[in-house]
């Protein structure tokens, strides 16, 4: 896969921001993060040394797009099926959200950043629920870039849970099914305060979902990076960006309206 090209005029600094041809910077931009592991074996080191890797690259990743004024930056940390994988591997991942949340909160909240958790909570141990509890109460109040991290998160998951929501509202009598549209459904969703992803990314060369905010993505434009997560940084988001802003988004309209529409 090769790498996309880029303006020229693309800055080489985090102070200066990028220039978009055609459209303003994503305001809602999420992230798939993958090849934690195929860069720890690259390098004949075990995977849970390339998940500390890869949070390097949240750090970097956070920082930028808390300077290119991003309003909501997604993050898919852990899926509803990584439960599948060895469970070595998922006690070490385990081990490292726990201690994100203790050590990386602190800085967040002094940046104004304000951190939300989406997933099944209940998946996970009375210590990580503890402090997901306390990391969301800490920065509740901060008025910065909004950070979601999706943990035992699903896509489809969370679609299913939203109509057994609206469901048990019929079944009440609290809600008629003439009433069920799409913005009552989106407020069913677990993210129901984030709003419609604008740019989605994902690292390694893969070129797929992975179930990760279905309903959300439905018309994000798709960037898809060879790059390895730990070898994502400031950089790559930038690149990302970049080619954000070379796409057009007409969002069912014909150019001409959309042209019409800027005029």
């Amino acid at each position: 896969m090769t790498s996309p090209q880029f303006p020229q005029e693309q800055p080489d600094d985090a102070s200066t921001p990028p220039k978009c041809l055609g459209e303003a910077l994503p305001s809602h931009v999420a992230i798939i993060m993958d090849g934690n592991n195929r860069w720890a074996k690259a390098r004949g080191l075990s995977g849970v040394r390339g998940h500390r890797a890869g949070i390097e690259a949240v750090r970097a990743v956070i920082q930028r797009a808390a300077e290119r004024q991003v309003s909501t930056l997604s993050l898919f940390a852990f899926s509803s099926e990584n439960w599948k994988r060895p469970a070595a591997e998922v006690n070490a991942l385990m081990e490292l959200f726990l201690m994100a949340l203790k050590r990386e909160v602190k800085k967040l909240n002094e940046r104004n950043i304000r951190l939300t958790i989406i997933g099944e909570r209940r998946g996970f141990s009375h210590a990580i629920q503890k402090y997901i509890q306390r990391a969301e109460a800490l920065t509740e109040g901060n008025t910065g870039m909004h950070l979601v991290i999706a943990a035992n998160y699903g896509g489809q998951w969370d679609i299913a849970r939203a109509a057994r929501h609206l469901a048990e509202q019929v079944s009440a009598g609290e809600l008629q099914p003439a009433d069920i549209d799409e913005a009552c459904f989106d407020r069913a969703m677990e993210a129901d305060h984030v709003p419609p992803v604008d740019l989605c990314i994902r690292t390694s060369g893969e070129q797929r979902l992975s179930n990760f905010m279905l309903w959300q993505l439905a018309y994000a434009e798709l960037h898809f990076s060879p790059l390895l997560w730990p070898d994502f940084g400031a950089d790559a988001l930038d690149s990302a960006l970049y080619d954000f802003c070379q796409r057009r988004r007409r969002f069912g309209m014909t150019d001409e309206q959309i042209e019409a529409q800027g005029a």
